[in-house]
């Protein structure tokens, strides 16, 4: 392959679905990584990450599991917790997921990390582009900046899940998102 070896950070299998295969078509060596710790309850994360396993079967394409650790998130997050959605614990949010791939990616031989979080269009691009360009950099790595929502991507994503026959959530994660707030007096958050 002649683009380098990539790690993608793979927010959920339905939003991976448009990146990785144009990113294997653009000459990456692309594995996947899944963070989770950020997803609650526990049989969400476990959902996702059975939906993850399945489309990299249908890719035949590797993917790393990060440890799951929802008390880590929820004290990284303390004190955001009133924090409107696409605010600071948001931010917060997607700096964890990505140092963490950053991390994963420099220890065993990536050049390059990217994100599928660029395919929602409820996410703020710059500040996702901003956070990976700098943490890939602390880490060595090159951030391979994509805005994977244009042309029509998030859309075409929810179609190939359907075909796929991936499970799609329908919140972000996690226990403070708005279609999650019921998640808020799970157990996770003591670990």
């Amino acid at each position: 392959m002649s683009g380098g070896k990539l790690l993608l950070h793979i927010c959920c299998a339905p939003d991976a679905t448009i990146p990785w295969p144009a990113l294997l078509e653009e000459g990456y060596d692309a594995a996947g990584y899944f963070y989770g710790g950020n997803v609650q309850p526990r049989e969400e994360y476990e959902r996702r990450a059975a939906a993850l396993r399945t489309l990299a079967e249908k890719e035949r394409g590797e993917v790393f599991f990060a440890p799951y650790d929802a008390k880590a998130w929820f004290d990284a997050v303390r004190g955001l917790e009133d924090e409107p959605e696409r605010g600071r614990r948001c931010a917060k949010c997607f700096a964890l997921q990505l140092e963490a791939a950053a991390e994963y990616g420099a220890a065993n031989g990536f050049t390059h990390l990217c994100t599928t979080l660029t395919i929602s269009p409820h996410k703020d691009v710059g500040l996702i582009n901003g956070i990976g360009a700098r943490t890939a950099a602390a880490h060595g790595l090159v951030w391979l900046e994509r805005v994977w929502r244009k042309n029509d991507g998030f859309r075409r994503s929810v179609v190939r899940s359907k075909e796929l026959g991936l499970y799609r959530q329908n919140y972000c994660g996690c226990a403070f998102s708005s279609n999650g707030a019921a998640l808020r007096n799970r157990d996770d958050r003591r670990g």
